[in-house]
């Protein structure tokens, strides 16, 4: 009877097992998509699915074998063995059964992979017969627009030459225009500038004939008052000697007490600034040497030359660089150290003293700027004796000073300075 049941039991499964299969077929494709790309094949993995199960379902039975009493004690004694161990062996059942479920699984993943890309295959296939059918269409209306690019292109070398001719045409006709213009303009210009030129050179000789004449009118109108001044300068002075001639016929002849000489005035040089004083009355350095080159040339072949009241030294600067011997003499000590300070000959010295202390006729030339305004009219005349007598034959001497007769410099800066 176990015997039985148990080959009964064996049969359901085997039913319920290929049924599975049957349905795993049908729900399963095989085969290719695309045309050439094959699905992939699950069959063998559903046979060791059903071999799995199998063995699987067999744990825990007993084989059957021949009836008799000896078989049925020895399956009996199976059975009880069997289920005395289903303990053992319950876990390893379970496991079994969970691989199966798990190969199961899988099984489905991949049926449904291979349903998706059918599907997947199909829309491709649809997709592609409407690309055939607008491909078609395509084509057809592409091939109208290349017939119309090429007739185009064709229109468009055609036109390219005509206007390319025409360009050059036009560009050649442009240059030619621009050269005859450019000529045209050089020789206007040429025409202009020499009627400019010649209406310059007739105002310049116009003007130059007009200046020329008022120039003369003015020296002649200048010479004829200046003789005129002369005249009357002249006759005035003729008349205060005559007077003076009759009052000395009337009166007696005295002997006049000798006279005696005044020093020189004591200048405070300590409160004066004379380097500020100079600056600003007489002028820069640069501007006094520029208005004293006159005296290079006048003294440019001598050797002693002697400068009295050198100052700041510009004529000493002046006659150096032209190769001059000079020498420079001052009252101030500061003056004197600045010109030295330049590389300079100069020394600190009173005029009278060191002109009496020279041998005679030992100096080339003297030149004394801006000093006699300075001394007393009582020592000029010893001045000029002393100067006669140390100067060589036909030497230079050079007395630079204000003019008296210009009222002007009196009523401007002359007085300004307190040893004037």
């Amino acid at each position: 009877m176990d015997q039985d049941h148990a080959g009964q039991r064996a049969e359901e499964i085997s039913a319920v097992v290929e049924e599975i299969r049957r349905r795993v077929r049908t729900r399963n494709p095989n085969g290719a998509v695309l045309g050439d790309i094959p699905l992939a094949d699950l069959i063998p993995l559903s046979q060791a699915r059903d071999s799995a199960e199998g063995k699987v379902a067999s744990i825990g039975t007993v084989n059957p074998r021949s009836g008799g009493v000896v078989n049925s004690i020895v399956q009996r004694l199976k059975r009880l063995i069997a289920r005395s161990l289903n303990w053992h062996v319950r876990e390893q059942v379970n496991f079994n059964r969970a691989v199966l479920g798990c190969v199961q699984a899988t099984m489905d993943a991949l049926n449904e992979s291979n349903r998706a890309i059918v599907a997947v295959s199909a829309k491709i296939d649809n997709l592609d017969q409407r690309w055939q059918k607008h491909s078609a269409e395509i084509t057809t209306q592409v091939a109208g627009e290349v017939q119309e690019l090429k007739d185009i292109r064709t229109h468009w070398s055609t036109w390219r030459e005509t206007w390319e001719r025409k360009l050059s045409d036009n560009e050649i006709h442009f240059f030619r225009s621009l050269s005859d213009l450019q000529a045209s303009f050089s020789q206007r210009t040429t025409v202009l500038e020499e009627n400019h030129q010649r209406s310059l050179s007739s105002q310049h000789r116009d003007f130059e004939n007009a200046l020329a004449q008022a120039i003369g009118e003015i020296q002649r109108l200048m010479w004829a008052d200046m003789v005129k001044i002369r005249g009357e300068y002249d006759e005035l002075i003729h008349s205060e000697l005559r007077l003076v001639r009759q009052r000395l016929s009337f009166s007696r002849p005295e002997v006049a007490p000798p006279v005696s000489l005044p020093p020189l005035p004591q200048i405070d040089w300590i409160k004066i600034d004379w380097m500020k004083f100079t600056g600003r009355f007489r002028g820069s350095e640069a501007d006094i040497q520029q208005r004293q080159q006159m005296y290079a040339t006048r003294f440019h072949d001598s050797k002693h030359v002697l400068d009295i009241g050198c100052g700041r030294g510009e004529l000493l600067r002046v006659l150096t660089d032209a190769g001059v011997g000079v020498r420079g003499i001052d009252l101030s000590e500061e003056c004197v150290a600045l010109c030295r300070a330049k590389g300079l000959d100069a020394e600190t010295a009173d005029l009278f003293a060191y002109l009496d202390a020279l041998p005679p006729s030992h100096l080339d030339g003297i030149v004394c700027c801006q000093v006699v305004e300075h001394l007393p009219p009582e020592r000029l005349p010893e001045l000029v004796r002393l100067c006669a007598a140390k100067l060589k034959a036909g030497a230079l001497l050079a007395l630079e000073t204000p003019n008296p007769e210009c009222l002007a410099i009196f009523a401007t800066h002359f007085y300004l300075d307190p040893t004037h």
